[in-house]
């Protein structure tokens, strides 16, 4: 089976490419293929399949651990790239179903190649039962009690859920309470985590992402880290944020209105390969 591998800010991933419908989706073997020391390595598998609901193409993503993710910031970008580089789509602006819903892609490209993409990722969610999150309401500066530590963060869907906190911890205490908030029975879905901080008008995160564990970029956490500290006051609304990952920088827009998060970034391919179904 042919692959490609890509990754947006060290956020890595194998792709495959079944937009003609030839594909089928087997978590177990995306789990295998995942494995750093005995597969391909990757923090998830990126599949395209036919277009569904209007749009020219379908992303589907599993985690590492074999698990189905509604949406990755991270991985829309790299297949936008891949669908237009490959020439699955013609034009620089198009749509991508998710289980999230359709997402608008906006393609800079330079001698025939995406360098840049900017993705409208809809509206946050901010609804305890739309995210999940077993409270009622928003969740919006409110205190949580995780391995003994009282915390104050915001809980945000951008398709998929997360938890946010800009408290001041210390390195162990991050590193220690990640795997303790993605399991909180507060989340019956489980979440990404977020560790973020606002300086100079920038923020800095670090995210423990659901199914994958620690990773050098999320895509739509830094959109739900952003939403979070536009509500709370510590960037400005409709100003472009630049938003630093273990893995690089992304810009993230916030819409007063949480009409939509947009997300622009890069998308690398770095290699492809066959490997044995």
């Amino acid at each position: 089976m042919r692959f490609w591998k890509y990754h947006g800010l060290g956020n890595d991933f194998v792709l495959l490419d079944g937009h003609d419908g030839s594909l089928g989706i087997d978590g177990e073997w995306c789990r295998r293929v995942c494995d750093r020391n005995f597969g391909i390595g990757a923090d998830g598998v990126l599949y395209i399949m036919p277009g569904e609901e209007g749009a020219e193409i379908t992303m589907r993503i599993i985690n590492a651990d074999g698990t189905e993710a509604e949406m990755c910031g991270n991985g829309i970008r790299c297949v936008a790239k891949h669908a237009f580089d490959f020439g699955l789509v013609n034009r620089t602006q198009f749509s991508i179903h998710t289980l999230s819903g359709n997402m608008e892609a906006t393609l800079t490209v330079k001698d025939a190649r995406v360098v840049s993409v900017r993705i409208n990722m809809g509206a946050p969610i901010l609804d305890c039962a739309l995210i999940p999150m077993n409270d009622k309401g928003t969740f919006v500066s409110n205190p949580l009690v995780a391995g003994h530590v009282s915390l104050t963060g915001t809980a945000v869907s951008m398709g998929n859920p997360h938890f946010v906190t800009f408290d001041e911890l210390s390195e162990d205490e991050v590193r220690r309470l990640g795997p303790i908030l993605e399991s909180h029975c507060a989340f019956p879905k489980k979440t990404n985590v977020e560790f973020a901080q606002v300086r100079d008008g920038r923020m800095e995160i670090k995210v423990y992402e659901r199914g994958a564990g620690w990773t050098l970029a999320c895509g739509t956490g830094a959109c739900a880290a952003a939403t979070a500290a536009a509500l709370s006051g510590m960037i400005q609304y409709n100003t472009p944020v630049e938003v630093r990952l273990p893995g690089g920088w992304l810009r993230i827009t916030v819409d007063r209105e949480l009409r939509y998060v947009l997300m622009e970034g890069p998308a690398e391919r770095v290699f492809e390969g066959n490997i044995a179904v």
